[in-house]
């Protein structure tokens, strides 16, 4: 496997090549991501809840990120790392800059924020600056209590018109990645072919460039309900190298999501 770069996802994107993405939190998991020839590793905020057990990411630092970013990259010797930003730790412009030169220090090649285009400046900044971006669009974890629960989000015409034009906001502000979350097929559709960048798709339908999963969903041992995007790949495979295999190998074969993980 390539060690894979933001130029190798961009390619992958212009080449018509879907790549897999899965979070990680420690070396061990990581280093087998990573031979599954997983092109993306996200430490994400989600280990509020699935390491942590909390109801939300919101109690999640950015030191805890950190800590974990750090674990991630000693496993890894060729996946990209991703670092996502926590809940309110880019507050401001300053405080983004600060927080996300901890998480690059701890080994992240790039940062994920939640956010529309409020978010502009910033990413133009970290930019700037040469952090590498990814934005997050569509059902944002971190506004939860905003939304009034994890929902469906671009179901009607407005909602999904600004999505669109957050995309688009973004994109020309720097951002190198999109992660969109639980939106309609045909709305992720229409974005991924709107961007030049590539796109990552988790309930968001087959068509992104890109497919993300919690690591410990696809591989059924969360123990609270999952959501309707999952898929659990150890239940047909004898051990967790295998259903890693057939993760990836679905994604980029296009089997994975199928209907019955995608939103209308």
């Amino acid at each position: 496997m390539r060690t894979i770069t933001i130029n190798t996802l961009q390619t992958m994107k212009a080449q018509g090549e879907k790549f897999a993405v899965l979070t990680a939190y420690d070396a061990s998991l990581a280093h087998f991501i990573c031979e599954a020839e997983v092109e993306v590793i996200l430490v994400g905020d989600s280990l509020g809840m699935v390491i942590q057990g909390h109801d939300t990411t919101l109690p999640v630092t950015t030191e805890q990120v950190a800590y974990h970013t750090a674990a991630v990259k000693r496993g890894v010797k060729r996946s990209l790392v991703i670092a996502d930003m926590p809940f309110m730790s880019y507050s401001s412009e300053q405080q983004a800059l600060d927080n996300a030169t901890v998480l690059m220090q701890a080994g992240a090649q790039m940062v994920k924020l939640e956010g529309g285009d409020w978010l502009c400046d910033t990413f133009y900044l970290l930019s700037e600056r040469g952090i590498p971006t990814c934005a997050h669009l569509g059902l944002t974890p971190q506004s939860v209590n905003k939304f009034g629960g994890y929902k469906v989000q671009g179901r009607d015409a407005d909602n999904a018109q600004q999505i669109l034009d957050d995309a688009l906001a973004l994109q020309d502000a720097g951002a190198d990645l999109l992660v969109l979350e639980c939106v309609p097929t045909q709305l992720a559709r229409e974005i991924t072919n709107a961007l030049s960048i590539p796109v990552i798709g988790i309930g968001a339908g087959p068509d992104t460039d890109g497919q993300v999963l919690v690591v410990y969903d696809m591989l059924g041992i969360t123990p609270q309900r999952t959501p309707k995007f999952t898929k659990n790949f150890l239940l047909e495979h004898e051990d967790i190298p295998s259903a890693l295999q057939a993760y990836v190998e679905e994604v980029k074969n296009g089997t994975f999501p199928a209907e019955e993980h995608s939103y209308k």
